[in-house]
């Protein structure tokens, strides 16, 4: 029996584009056993994929922070007798972890994540065809660690039953069209303007049949976001009430997700609800795109300087985000309406 341990502590919605992929693996290898290690907060990503499947959960902001943290978690691993590393993340803690493990004989692989091909894809504008898929180079590491398998994940809840009850506390029985807007994203880069947001929840909110949820975190997230929902009708904002595994499970019923590149995106994929995504200093053929989404639901305009980040974490050159801002309220809204059109068919 091997034991596998797998590595990747952030960011959000990278940690949930692995998800496929370890059910898949896990799925073909049942006489196996597979460690995944992340944050705390990722941990209910990973917890009913299956009986061969469990969580090293780290607190990167306490216990398990800086050299005397990464010391406690590779004296613990060394002792779990692993045989196998999937470093999924190839940053500083895990190449650590993984030196450690090769030095004591275990079979080691990592993620090449293309970064030369990315930024070459930057500085050229060259995107087509696309570039592999993050998903493709988490497979890939399984591969060379002697694990491939064929991808046959669909839903997070084709495992656990779904229990609308755990929903009572924000929302009652679903009536209508649900239509989830998760409008933030870690960088300026990737965020359509909030003002031009507005209309869109303004427009969408007053359609007949309509019920509207709001993702975000934080408490300036959570400002804007309350500020929506008492101004407009048929708006629940659920920020802060629920856990991630109930924020699945809302998310499992809604009829479309309108979100930036970001992790509601991939959430979303998750559970396969369709996504309306909007990108601006990114862009979908660099690996980040929903697992299984349309392609023609991302709303994005050309601009001879997009994408200009893969992250979208660097300043605007233009300093007028035209990436964002020349994408209409009507466009997204036309988009929403196409996907639910389609899902009524």
């Amino acid at each position: 029996m091997a034991k596998v341990l797998v590595i990747r502590f952030s960011s959000f919605g990278d940690v949930a584009m692995l998800v496929p992929v370890i059910f898949s693996v896990a799925s073909k290898y049942p006489q196996d056993r597979f460690s995944v290690m992340t944050r705390k907060a990722f941990s209910p990503l990973f917890e009913n994929l299956g009986f061969n499947i469990n969580v090293i959960p780290l607190d990167l902001g306490k216990k398990h922070k800086g050299i005397s943290g990464y010391f406690k978690v590779t004296e613990k691993i060394l002792s779990q007798g692993y045989t196998h590393i999937a470093d999924e993340h190839d940053v500083l803690r895990s190449k650590g972890i993984r030196y450690s493990m090769k030095i004591f004989g275990r079979k080691t692989a990592h993620i090449n994540k293309g970064r030369e091909e990315k930024q070459a894809a930057i500085d050229n504008k060259t995107l087509y065809p696309p570039l592999k898929h993050t998903i493709e180079r988490y497979q890939d590491v399984f591969d060379k660690l002697g694990f491939p398998a064929p991808m046959v994940f669909n839903n997070l809840f084709d495992f656990v039953p779904r229990n609308f009850s755990a929903l009572k506390s924000i929302t009652s029985e679903k009536k209508g069209r649900w239509i989830g807007i998760a409008p933030f994203s870690k960088h300026k880069g990737k965020i359509y303007p909030l003002e031009k947001m507005e209309k869109v929840v303004e427009a969408l909110s007053k359609e007949e049949n309509t019920t509207l949820f709001l993702f975000g975190s934080g408490k300036e997230e959570q400002k804007v976001l309350s500020l929506w929902e008492q101004k407009y009708p048929n708006i629940i904002n659920p920020t802060g009430k629920l856990n991630l595994s109930r924020e699945l499970l809302l998310i499992s019923y809604l009829d479309v997700m309108l979100s930036m590149d970001s992790a509601n995106m991939h959430l979303a994929s998750l559970v396969q609800v369709p996504v309306v995504s909007v990108w601006g200093a990114t862009h979908p053929s660099l690996g980040f795109y929903g697992f299984r989404q349309d392609p023609k639901n991302a709303i994005q305009i050309d601009l001879d300087c997009r994408p200009c980040s893969v992250f979208g974490d660097l300043p605007c050159q233009r300093v007028d985000y035209a990436c964002l801002n020349r994408i209409s309220e009507t466009s997204i809204v036309e988009q929403i309406h196409k996907v639910l059109e389609k899902k009524t068919e």
